[in-house]
């Protein structure tokens, strides 16, 4: 479920936005307090300096609701819009210290946000005319995921799962370790992928992915009919067999796995992968490379 969809979206990101205060400003701005005028009013507009897809207007509306409630932050457009180059986003408005005090907490939500946003839509933009969704990972920033999270979303993406909490995903790793309860230790040989799907259909209720980087493991767990299966680092011709496969397991009248390619994409690469037929695309570097859009603030009138 993209986080856009999640009721807990606002509580995550509001304990986010105390902590950037708390971070940044502490117990005051010590130069606004020293210098400016406490009865001082101020005005000011973010204006891009890029070209982009604007992400960040509405938590950065939120801040300065939190920051002081007689700063008046307004838009002048959405999230997940287009912007240009010299175009004028928003306007703050209210105490002088204020406004002072949150342009630089504002200036990098609205340039981190943005700059995902933005490069979310060229991987969009990349596998245009075919089926594949471009999906996030869990390479994010630690405590800001749900920022980065909504910033792939207002780029045109989706999102992958928030946590490890919210599905399984056996991986290679797991493989070794896996217990079915009936010996005290690991044995050290790895579980088949067969039996690790048994075992989690038995103890969870959570969708199941199942990471593979071999065909023989393909089918395996193609077998087994998992909600998932995550297609490691294989080349666009290997992953078309395994779209074709699933697609004979749904006509005999299997369940067919929704299918993921992942490992090694970017923007030369991603065409060719959603050209093979896979449903999804996960893309670490949507959130861990993303380059902040240029946003400024320009200060418009002041009044003592």
């Amino acid at each position: 479920m993209d986080v856009l969809g999640t009721p807990k979206t606002w509580e995550l990101v509001d304990r986010l936005l105390m902590l950037a205060i708390d971070e940044d400003i502490g117990p005051q701005d010590a130069t606004t307090v020293t210098l400016i005028p406490e009865n001082a009013s101020l005005q000011a507009a973010y204006v891009s300096r890029a070209e982009g897809i604007v992400s960040g207007l509405e938590v950065a509306a939120r801040f300065f609701q939190k920051l002081n409630p007689d700063v008046i932050f307004t838009a002048s457009c959405k999230d997940g819009d287009p912007i240009r180059s010299c175009m004028a986003i928003a306007t703050v408005k209210g105490p002088a210290r204020s406004v002072l005090t949150g342009e630089r907490i504002s200036l990098n939500l609205l340039q981190r946000m943005s700059g995902i946003a933005t490069l979310t839509h060229s991987y969009i933009d990349k596998v245009s005319g075919t089926k594949a969704k471009i999906l996030d990972t869990r390479k994010t920033t630690p405590g800001l995921r749900i920022l980065e999270k909504m910033a792939v979303v207002h780029g045109g993406g989706t999102n992958h799962r928030m946590g490890l909490y919210d599905m399984v995903l056996v991986k290679d790793n797991h493989l070794p370790l896996i217990s079915d309860g009936k010996e005290a230790e690991v044995v050290g040989s790895a579980v088949s992928i067969r039996n690790a799907i048994l075992l989690t259909r038995e103890r969870s209720a959570l969708p199941v992915m199942v990471e593979v980087d071999t065909m023989q493991q393909y089918e395996e767990a193609l077998a087994c009919e998992p909600d998932f299966i995550l297609l490691d680092n294989m080349s666009p011709d290997t992953m078309n067999k395994a779209v074709l496969m699933a697609d004979e397991a749904l006509a005999s009248g299997k369940k067919r796995p929704q299918l993921e390619a992942s490992g090694g994409i970017n923007l030369d690469t991603v065409r060719a992968a959603a050209e093979s037929g896979v449903d999804r695309i996960s893309v670490g570097a949507l959130t861990h490379s993303a380059i902040a859009l240029d946003i400024g603030l320009d200060y418009l009138n002041a009044e003592k």
